[in-house]
């Protein structure tokens, strides 16, 4: 898939600018990750696009041509009982800043992508809605945050096989959500996620 245009390079010219996203927000299992990329003032890509427009082969394909060329990258995680501990919100925006202290160079200005974030230290901040279709850098981010979150639940699924984390990656589809109901949670589960499905699958069986 090629966008009749290029996605933006920066925010501001001049400065470095560090696009970040998150993968795996609206799951019922796993960690949330995030990722931070710094791109060259001179990078170009007509296929860099939001993780969702992609599908799996040209996501995989992209990350390997974000991780030969970007200036510098880092993916982080934050665990599902982290996740309970402070709410998914403040998980995500924590992902982004262990992302964030991982790179090798020091950002000037940080691009997030959404509409709200948790500031890291003194570094300004844009937030950008859908932020991961406009530039770049966040493109860049939501792909890399994406496929290690996906690699990681593909992981897991061994270990777990009866949720299909293999296929739902651990978010609530129908198939995911009775594989609770049936098995209970395992300790891969967002426990906090838990009363609100339990009213779900309550009231999708009639109970």
């Amino acid at each position: 898939m090629h966008n009749c245009f290029m996605l933006l390079s920066h925010h501001t010219k001049g400065i470095i600018e560090a696009g970040c996203d998150e993968a795996g927000r609206g799951c019922l299992a796993g960690p949330v990750f995030a990722a931070a990329v710094i791109l060259a003032p001179d990078f170009k890509s007509s296929e860099l696009n939001d993780s969702k427009k992609l599908n799996e082969k040209q996501r995989y394909k992209l990350r390997k041509l974000v991780e030969e060329n970007a200036l510098s990258w880092a993916v982080a995680q934050v665990s599902p009982e982290k996740i309970d501990e402070i709410n998914i919100l403040n998980a995500s925006f924590l992902a982004m800043h262990r992302a964030i202290e991982k790179l090798k160079i020091t950002p000037e200005a940080l691009l997030i992508d959404g509409p709200r974030f948790n500031p890291y230290k003194q570094i300004p901040f844009h937030c950008i809605i859908k932020g991961d279709g406009k530039y770049l850098s966040i493109a860049a981010a939501s792909i890399l945050a994406k496929t290690y979150r996906d690699d990681f639940m593909k992981n897991a699924h061994k270990q777990f096989p009866v949720y299909g984390w293999d296929s739902n990656k651990g978010y609530p589809t129908i198939s995911h959500k009775t594989a609770i109901y049936n098995h209970g949670q395992s300790p891969l589960h967002r426990k906090s996620f838990n009363y609100h499905l339990q009213l779900k699958l309550n009231f999708d069986k009639g109970v």
